[in-house]
């Protein structure tokens, strides 16, 4: 009977651990993190202490993943590879390359984009050191708009041809339960070794639909979600109260997210931005008024627009004339209500994390169906 093996993690653009998070509970052990900026590391090894979670084997380095494919850093990446691979270990690569050249709404430089340039040098990094399998997840704009689709095909290309089969998917994170309208590409890659330890020794640079368990884990599909008669906008009155519509499924709104998360206890709650001179805008905009580019007051009986906090998006609280806090904030990235954000580190710095990470119960849905499909192979 074969062993079961475990899955060792290494993860790139950490940022402050949410797509971590996501993997560490479903029994994957993270052993080494990568991310360049000090603050996103400091806060990854606050919230892992306040969770009383392990502290990765081989560390948290604050590492260009640029200078990684140089003959120093790929030899000693490498030696770290062998060791988790001599502890019976499966290894898996897991990142999130930054994607404002990417984004409809940021630079849209593709590839050209310093940021753009990192996707390839993920890609690079994983055809180097030849895990068992690796998460790519980047925006839709990376998968949708035509001409960084070329480069995506291309970026795929570059991994058949290094000996790996993909599978590829445009999720929303509210399929898996997070309260936010979040489409991202989420692109899994797993070794032609590794397919056939699977008893997949036909399958050649794309697994087929039906064979990869995609669905197996997602909770509302897209037409169920779209289809509730979420309520539109309601006339905006400070702490007002306001029954729930009784067809619209509560563990999908803000609302409830505040509750489960106890955001008003946080030790984040008073974390978040006082502009004086916004506050006449707070008091006129309507309950669930997302229509603006930069205004959105969000509604507490419906789900929350994608959690993106920067290019002058402001998201309003529902029914309270201010911004809101990092504590709200982390409920609608669906994390566990004892996750938290050091207080010391600035709000942009927290606003920026948050923003950039990938909704919690995303990130558990998406390793627990790569569990599914992996099984307990040797």
């Amino acid at each position: 009977m074969n062993k079961i093996r475990k899955k060792a993690i290494f993860s790139f653009f950490s940022g402050a651990g949410f797509l971590d998070l996501g993997f560490e509970v479903s029994d994957y052990d993270v052993v080494y993190v990568n991310e360049i900026y000090e603050p996103f590391i400091n806060s990854y090894k606050h919230a892992r202490i306040k969770m009383a979670l392990n502290t990765p084997l081989f560390g948290h380095f604050k590492e260009d993943i640029t200078t990684l494919t140089d003959k120093k850093n790929r030899k000693r990446i490498s030696s770290l590879v062998e060791i988790a691979r001599q502890k019976n270990q499966l290894v898996g690569f897991i990142g999130g390359p930054p994607c404002p050249d990417f984004s409809v709404g940021g630079k849209n430089r593709g590839s050209i984009g310093e940021n753009g340039k990192l996707s390839a040098t993920y890609v690079d990094v994983i055809i180097q050191q030849k895990p068992d399998f690796f998460l790519f997840e980047n925006v839709k704009g990376l998968w949708r708009t035509k001409k960084h689709r070329e480069y995506f095909e291309l970026l795929k290309n570059k991994l058949h041809h290094s000996g790996f089969v993909t599978t590829e998917r445009l999720i929303n994170s509210i399929e898996y339960g997070a309260p936010q309208d979040r489409e991202r590409i989420i692109l899994l890659g797993f070794s032609n070794n590794l397919m056939k330890n699977l008893g997949y020794q036909s399958i050649n640079e794309t697994i087929p639909d039906g064979i990869f368990p995609w669905r197996k884990n997602v909770k509302w599909t897209r037409e169920a979600f779209k289809d509730y008669p979420w309520p539109s906008t309601n006339k905006f009155s400070e702490n007002s109260k306001l029954l729930k519509p009784q067809q619209v499924p509560e563990e999908l709104t803000v609302e409830y997210w505040f509750w489960k998360n106890r955001v008003y206890d946080h030790i984040n709650a008073s974390n978040h931005f006082k502009p004086r001179e916004a506050l006449r805008k707070f008091l006129t905009l309507e309950e669930g008024d997302v229509s603006k580019k930069s205004f959105k007051r969000l509604h507490r009986w419906r789900y929350s627009p994608t959690a993106a906090y920067g290019n002058n998006e402001v998201h309003i609280h529902p029914y309270k004339a201010r911004r809101i806090s990092v504590s709200e904030a982390l409920a609608i990235q669906s994390l566990p209500k004892n996750f938290e954000l050091p207080r010391t580190m600035t709000l942009s710095d927290m606003f920026k994390a948050i923003g950039n990470g990938v909704p919690f119960l995303a990130a558990r849905g998406i390793a627990q169906t790569i569990n599914n499909f992996i099984g307990k192979t040797a």
